[in-house]
């Protein structure tokens, strides 16, 4: 056991086992999101978003707070980038806010938006870190929204043409380029359920979301490497899914979720096909959403295919009340995180071990793009003691490595995040950060997670 210190003294961070070793040249990161981060709304020509838009309704945040300022990282980007690299880590992963680049979704390029993002990514070059730049991370422009946004079709070939202009820019610097974060979650989240933004409640009927935004996932791949980007990938959210019982009608209600939150955005962009959705009350080609030639656009090959990772999900047949074909159930006995979500480090070796399993040759590697947990966080004195996140960290970066020992291909690991933000319908009421940050002064200060993280990477490195 060894007791690690941050600079300066003081107390211990924590007693730890060294990790298992990784391979030369794993990306080891953290993930952003520029709604989450930046502020600077309206600043050097950028345009509304639906989250500008849906911030101001109220009730829909918590306490009514917006991202208005967020971390202020659009005027602290080089004071967080050297948070990074003293972090020690290679890869850094983003996202772009479209309308920084096309205000209203559409059109030339804004010259100020492209320069923003330049910078950051020389910045990062500098230090020796390897961009990962988001192209969508749920700030879809107000614009494109009025005219229908995800639902109409149109939206797909916009962020296309949003895309080839930022890899125009981009491409000769940015090796690996990812598309879309998370699409179900937005299409749950922002169409289906209403909690994020646009806020629409749709049900079911937000099923056309879901091909839309893999349309648009395959366009950009096309355009993307039409500018010269050579490395593309998607960042799926994905879950273990346990049914409560060995009942039928909870394997069932399992096979169903198992169906919308997992394969409806794997299986058509690794096999070329979409899963039954039968039990959502439509058929393979979505009740006519789906176009000759949209599977194949969706299908091109992509060289990584990102995985976030937070728990399992425990469903059960659903009740008359339910109104889909499953319901939520608890997971007991695990710790759970200040977001009160299960703490299952093995659910993400039972995730990556589940894709190799499903989708074979047709998988292609892996990056962990996100993976990290909210924590009660209280500075005192000037240091945060984190150790539940250390512990979080240190159990699935354990598993991460089991999985790799069974033979599943994983070539990064990317923490969610860097920085405490502005965490959506949430406000700042939940602290996911590194790095704490007081919102009202802006001040950064580094929790013992991160020197926790800083002195395993440094050791992983002496390694190679």
């Amino acid at each position: 056991m060894t007791h690690v210190s941050p600079p300066g003294g003081g107390p211990a961070v924590t007693d730890y086992t060294p990790l298992p070793s990784f391979p030369a040249g794993f990306h080891w990161g953290t993930s952003t999101s520029a709604y989450q981060i930046e502020g600077a709304p309206s600043e050097d020509g950028k345009g509304v978003s639906i989250w500008d838009t849906f911030v101001r309704r109220p009730g829909a945040v918590r306490d009514d707070q917006t991202g208005d300022v967020a971390c202020d990282h659009y005027h602290r980007s080089a004071e967080d980038v050297a948070l990074m690299a003293e972090l020690g880590v290679n890869a850094y992963r983003f996202s772009v806010a479209w309308t920084r680049i096309q205000p209203d979704g559409e059109g030339p390029a804004n010259p100020a938006g492209l320069a923003y993002y330049e910078r950051l990514v020389d910045s990062l070059l500098e230090k020796g870190i390897t961009p990962f730049p988001t192209l969508f991370h749920w700030d879809l422009p107000q614009a494109l929204e009025d005219r229908d946004g995800w639902l109409d079709r149109d939206t797909a070939y916009r962020f296309a043409e949003y895309a080839a202009l930022l890899a125009d820019r981009l491409a000769d610097r940015v090796e690996h380029w990812i598309t879309l974060n998370e699409p179900f979650i937005h299409l749950a989240y922002g169409y289906a359920f209403g909690i994020h933004a646009p806020g629409r409640a749709l049900m079911t009927d937000a099923i056309p979301v879901a091909h839309h935004q893999l349309l648009a996932h395959g366009l950009a791949v096309s355009a993307l490497r039409a500018a010269g980007a050579r490395k593309v990938m998607i960042a799926n959210n994905c879950t273990p899914v346990w049914p409560a019982s060995r009942a039928p009608e909870d394997i069932k209600a399992a096979e169903a979720y198992d169906t919308l939150h997992n394969r409806l955005f794997n299986d058509p962009i690794l096999l070329g096909t979409y899963p039954d959705l039968s039990a959502y009350g439509t058929g393979p080609d979505l009740n006519g959403t789906v176009r000759d030639g949209d599977l194949a656009t969706i299908a091109a090959p992509l060289d990584g295919l990102g995985i976030n990772y937070y728990n399992p999900t425990r469903v059960a047949a659903p009740g008359p009340e339910h109104g889909l074909p499953f319901q939520d159930l608890p997971i007991e006995g695990v710790p759970r995180t200040a977001f009160d979500w299960p703490v299952v480090p093995d659910g993400l070796r039972e995730v990556l071990i589940g894709l190799a399993d499903r989708y074979g040759a047709a998988l292609p590697p892996i990056y962990i793009t996100e993976n990290g947990t909210s924590v009660d966080d209280k500075l005192v004195a000037g240091r945060v003691a984190d150790p539940d996140r250390i512990a979080y960290l240190d159990g699935h970066i354990r598993a991460l490595s089991e999985a790799m020992a069974a033979g599943v291909d994983v070539r990064g690991y990317l923490t969610w995040t860097l920085l405490d933000n502005f965490e959506w319908a949430e406000g700042f009421h939940q602290r996911f950060g590194l790095v704490h940050v007081d919102h009202q002064t802006q001040t950064r200060t580094p929790k013992d997670s991160y020197y926790w993280l800083r002195d395993r990477l440094s050791e992983l490195a002496a390694e190679h």
